[in-house]
């Protein structure tokens, strides 16, 4: 089972080694949205306290997926919407959030996901990216 990831904000961080100060390069957001989207076989990215986040993650929960969940707060939301928007490899200038990634791909946002439900097709995807087994 996947393990929902906290929100971190990243500053920059100091290790001591032997009397000797060395500063250490803290991992930029990009680099951190990269890894948390390429280790989940599913992730949700939307709006601290946004309630559709919590209808995405309920109706995956549903399917039997237990996606990690990113939480962003207001101050921080237009950087990782830029980040994001990077993933999408220019298909679409607007990003929805909750934004949904499925196997390292940006799948879309809660139409997608709740078309693609109703559809029928949502089940495939999520076999296709190892987030179900059965």
């Amino acid at each position: 089972m996947q393990e929902a990831l906290p929100y971190k904000t990243w500053t920059s961080s100091y290790s001591s080694h032997e009397g000797s100060t060395v500063a250490l390069k803290a991992p930029t957001k990009e680099d951190e949205l990269k890894k948390m989207v390429s280790q989940n076989a599913v992730i949700v990215f939307g709006k601290r306290g946004c309630c559709m986040i919590h209808v995405v993650t309920r109706l995956l929960q549903g399917q039997g997926v237990n996606p990690a969940v990113y939480e962003i707060d207001d101050k921080d939301e237009n950087d990782v919407v830029s980040q994001l928007k990077k993933f999408d490899a220019g298909k679409d200038d607007k990003l929805q959030l909750p934004a949904v990634f499925i196997g390292g791909q940006l799948f879309g946002g809660l139409d997608r996901i709740m078309a693609t439900h109703i559809s029928g097709e949502l089940i495939p995807v999520l076999k296709q990216a190892r987030a179900l087994w059965l």
